[in-house]
């Protein structure tokens, strides 16, 4: 895997686990604590996310919760614009990924506004200029499989094998962002997205052979249909299954980005993880 990625510049180490906090400026993402608008409430999330130990905020504002209808680029501009502006002003240091699949959104959240990564739940799909456009912009880019759209994916999700066909998906498309001039990629293998729930558990159970690609692995598993499903519990409820899924992925060890709801709960098992690595006597656990 490589050593490190580069962010605005600097060149952050791959041996540790970031966490990156959900910062939506929706009205309608699944889970209603993640919402804000108001440019108190945004200053009030990102004061959480960063005081609990945050290393990256990840501003979205397009729900792309299963059954979701995408709104159009002009208000996904609008709601992002205004708080990446309320962001920049009081934390101007912070590390900020953008989740959108609009390339132009994504250019001017870069060149606008310092941002250092983007987040594409796409893959590139939605906009055939996004891959170049990252190019240019030498940022890093979060290459996210999803089978169809938030709209349909989840009606009927069909794979011969979940695993091996994600991968080959992965090597398709990052061979596309190396001759676009994309240098730093993290792969996501999109759980929820197009995935039943046995398929996303299944995926999780194989973390590993995502390993052949070489490139560090982002997780978003967070407060998730595959947990309130297996559990029984709404999203407000499903926190103690999201940190045993966050375990359950870091102890494949090549998971390298968490992007969560909840950053203290995600912290703590991070460090329990790293003392339970530091304890292994054999070199094949990493």
């Amino acid at each position: 895997m490589h050593n490190a990625f580069c962010c605005n510049g600097k060149l952050y180490p791959l041996d540790k686990v970031y966490i990156m906090g959900i910062l939506n400026i929706t009205p309608d993402s699944f889970y209603a604590s993640s919402r804000v608008n108001s440019e108190e409430e945004i200053l009030s999330r990102c004061r959480q996310l960063l005081e609990e130990g945050a290393d990256i905020l990840d501003v979205g504002a397009c729900s792309t919760r299963p059954g979701a209808q995408l709104p159009d680029r002009e208000n996904e501009s609008r709601r992002l614009f205004y708080a990446l502006h309320v962001i920049r002003k009081a934390y101007p240091e912070a590390m900020i990924s953008v989740d959108t699949f609009h390339s132009e959104i994504a250019r001017r959240a870069v060149q606008e506004f310092g941002v250092s990564i983007i987040n594409d739940i796409s893959g590139g799909r939605f906009d055939p200029k996004m891959f170049d456009t990252v190019g240019k912009l030498q940022v890093p880019y979060v290459l996210m499989h999803m089978q169809g759209t938030p709209e349909t994916m989840q009606i009927q999700p069909v794979y011969r094998d979940p695993v091996d066909e994600i991968s080959q998906w992965f090597v398709q498309k990052t061979m596309k962002l190396r001759e676009a001039g994309v240098a730093d990629i993290i792969l996501d293998p999109g759980f929820g997205f197009g995935k039943t729930t046995e398929q996303n558990y299944e995926i999780l159970s194989h973390l590993d052979a995502f390993a052949i690609h070489d490139l560090p692995l982002m997780v978003g598993v967070s407060r998730k249909g595959m947990i309130q499903r297996l559990l029984g519990v709404s999203s407000s409820e499903s926190l103690n299954g999201t940190t045993a899924v966050h375990m359950a992925a870091l102890m494949k060890g090549i998971v390298r980005f968490l992007r969560v709801h909840d950053v203290k709960s995600a912290v703590e098992c991070v460090k329990v993880y790293e003392m339970v690595r530091k304890g292994k006597k054999s070199d094949l656990f990493f």
